[in-house]
C-alpha cells in the first residue's frame, strides 16, 4: 500500500467514526452529554460538598418519600406570636416564613420612621450572584425606598472583579489568598466573606485599588474603612488619594480591627501595604452610614456548607462593627450535579450552616433562597432537571426546621420549564448553559426577590398597626416555631 492510499484510508476511517459518534449520541441514554458550555478554569467545588456526597447513602425508599412529601405539603404551619404579632398559618407547600423575619421587618419599620437609622443585609451566594448579579438589584430596590449609598463590604481580590459594575477594583498579583471553599485550616481565621488575604511579598509592592461604580447608589466610596485581623507584628499601609499619600499604621491587636481611609466620599483610592506580611487582611467597607446596605459574599462553586467552618468569635467581632439584621443564603447551583435526588445529607449540612450563622450573628433574621430552575437534555428535549424539585424541597425543609424565611426561586421564576423560556425568549434572560441568568435575567430575579420580601414587610406593617390599635401588649421575644408540623432532617 502506497503512502497516498494509506492516508486516504485513514482519513475515511476517522470520518466514518465521527459520523457514527454523532449518530449514536442521539440514541444513547439520557443525560450522558451535557448541554452546558462551561469554562473549566472558572469551576470550583468546595471540599465539604465533595465529602458530604461521598458519605451519602442513596438507598431511601422512593414510595415512602413520596407519601411523606404528600402528607407534609398539606399540613398546616401555625406560628407562635412574636412581639404581639402572628402571621397567618401556612402550608408547607406554600411556605414563606415571614414570621421568622419579624426582627428584620421591625428594623425596616424603624428606619422608615427615622431615616438616619441603618439596616444591613449579608447576601451569601454562589456563581448566581457572581459579579454582584441579583444582589446589586436587591440593594438598589432597598436603597431606592429606604435610602442608603454604597456597595458595602468588598474583598481584596475577587474572581469577578473585572466584570463587576457596582465597584471597580484592581490589585497586584502577589496577594496570598485563602478561601473557605478549599482550605480547612487557614493561617488566620476567615473573614466575614469567607476569605483571608496576606500581603506577604517582601520584595514587591502589594496593593489594591478601588474606584466607585456607575450604579445609581454606588457612585462614591463613602467612609472607606479597612478591616484586618490579629497578628503579632504591626504593619503599615499607604493610601494614595489623587496626588496625596496618607501613611497609616496597622495595629493588629484585636480579632477584627478597622482603619478608616478618610471621612466622607471618595471617587477612588489605592492602598499599598508595607511590612504587613503577617497581618490577615479582609477587605474594605463602603457605606454612608444610614439607610440599607447589602454586602455581596458570592463565591463560585460554593454549596453553602463551608460557612459551617466560620469562627464564631471572629464573626461576632465583625458583627460588632457591621451589625447585620438579615443574612440571606442563596445556594443550590453546585448541588444539582451529583446523580442524587435524596438531599437529606445536604439538609443536615445546611442545618449546621444556619446554626453557625445564628451563633455568629446573634438575633439576626435568616432567609433561605432556593435553587432556580435548571434545564437538562432528556431524549433530545430540554426539560427541568429532575434534581431541581427534590433539592428545592430539601431547602424548604431546613428553612422551616431552622426557623428561617424562604423564597422558592424555582416557582417564583415560573416553575417547570421556566429556564427554557428564559433562555429562548427575545431578548433572552438566561445563558445557553440553562443554569445562569444574564444581566437582564439577574435584574428580574433581584426584583422578584425584593418583591417577595417587601410583600412580607407590608403585611408586617398591617399586623403591627393592628396590634398597636388594639393595644396588645408585646410579649417577650421568643423564637417562633411551627406548632402543627415537625420537620425532621430525614423527612425527604
Amino acid at each position: 500500500m502506497n503512502t497516498k492510499s494509506y492516508f486516504f484510508q485513514s482519513f475515511a476511517i476517522v470520518a466514518l467514526a465521527l459520523v457514527a459518534f454523532i449518530g449514536f449520541k442521539q440514541v444513547l441514554p439520557d443525560k450522558i452529554f451535557s448541554e452546558s458550555k462551561l469554562d473549566s478554569k472558572n469551576i470550583l467545588i468546595d471540599s465539604l460538598l465533595l465529602e458530604s456526597v461521598a458519605e451519602d447513602s442513596l438507598s431511601l425508599d422512593k414510595d415512602s418519600i413520596a407519601e411523606s412529601e404528600k402528607e407534609l405539603n398539606q399540613q398546616k404551619i401555625v406560628f407562635d406570636e412574636t412581639e404581639g404579632i402572628e402571621f397567618p398559618a401556612e402550608t408547607f407547600e406554600n411556605y414563606k416564613g415571614y414570621q421568622y423575619l419579624i426582627s428584620f421587618y421591625e428594623k425596616l419599620y424603624q428606619l422608615e420612621k427615622n431615616p438616619q437609622n441603618k439596616v444591613r443585609i449579608a447576601y451569601y451566594g454562589d456563581s448566581m450572584t457572581d459579579g454582584d448579579l441579583i444582589v446589586q438589584d436587591v440593594r438598589a430596590n432597598y436603597q431606592e425606598r429606604f435610602g442608603g449609598n454604597g456597595v458595602g463590604f468588598v474583598p481584596i481580590t475577587s474572581e469577578s472583579a473585572a466584570s463587576r459594575g457596582s465597584v471597580k477594583s484592581t490589585y497586584s498579583k502577589n496577594w496570598k489568598t485563602q478561601s473557605y471553599l478549599n482550605v480547612k485550616r487557614p493561617t488566620s481565621p476567615f473573614g466575614v466573606n469567607g476569605h483571608v488575604f496576606f500581603a506577604n511579598d517582601k520584595s514587591n509592592p502589594t496593593w489594591v485599588q478601588y474606584e466607585a461604580g456607575l450604579n445609581k447608589y454606588s457612585t462614591s466610596l463613602d467612609n472607606a474603612t479597612l478591616f484586618y485581623g490579629r497578628a503579632t507584628k504591626t504593619g503599615k499601609v499607604n493610601f494614595i488619594i489623587g496626588k496625596d499619600t496618607i501613611k497609616k499604621s496597622l495595629s493588629p491587636n484585636n480579632l477584627v480591627n478597622t482603619l478608616k481611609v478618610s471621612s466622607g466620599s471618595l471617587k477612588a483610592f489605592k492602598a499599598n501595604f508595607v511590612q504587613a506580611d503577617s497581618i490577615p487582611i479582609y477587605g474594605f467597607n463602603f457605606d454612608n452610614g444610614s439607610g440599607v446596605h447589602v454586602d455581596n459574599f458570592s463565591q463560585r462553586g460554593n454549596s453553602g456548607l463551608p460557612i459551617s467552618m466560620f469562627n464564631a468569635d471572629v464573626m461576632r467581632a465583625f458583627n460588632n462593627s457591621l451589625k447585620y439584621d438579615l443574612v440571606i443564603l442563596h445556594y443550590g447551583t453546585n448541588v444539582l450535579n451529583y446523580g442524587t435526588k435524596n438531599y437529606s445529607w445536604y439538609e443536615r449540612g445546611m442545618t449546621k450552616t444556619v446554626n453557625k450563622i445564628k451563633e455568629s450573628f446573634p438575633g439576626v433574621s435568616i432567609l433561605i433562597v432556593s435553587t432556580a430552575d435548571k434545564s437538562t437534555k432528556y431524549d433530545l428535549e430540554m426539560k427541568t432537571d429532575s434534581a431541581v424539585v427534590p433539592l428545592m424541597k430539601a431547602q424548604k425543609h431546613y428553612a422551616l426546621e431552622t426557623h428561617a424565611g424562604f423564597v422558592n426561586l424555582y416557582t417564583l421564576m415560573g416553575g417547570d420549564g421556566s429556564m427554557i423560556k428564559w433562555v429562548d425568549e427575545t431578548p433572552a434572560k438566561a445563558n445557553k448553559d440553562y443554569t445562569h441568568f444574564n444581566q437582564r435575567g439577574a435584574k428580574a430575579i433581584g426584583n422578584l426577590l425584593y418583591g417577595q420580601l417587601n410583600k412580607g414587610y407590608e403585611e408586617y406593617k398591617v399586623l403591627r398597626q393592628k396590634r398597636d390599635a388594639e393595644g396588645t401588649k408585646p410579649k417577650p421575644v421568643k423564637r417562633a416555631r411551627p406548632d402543627s408540623i415537625s420537620v425532621t432532617k430525614d423527612s425527604v
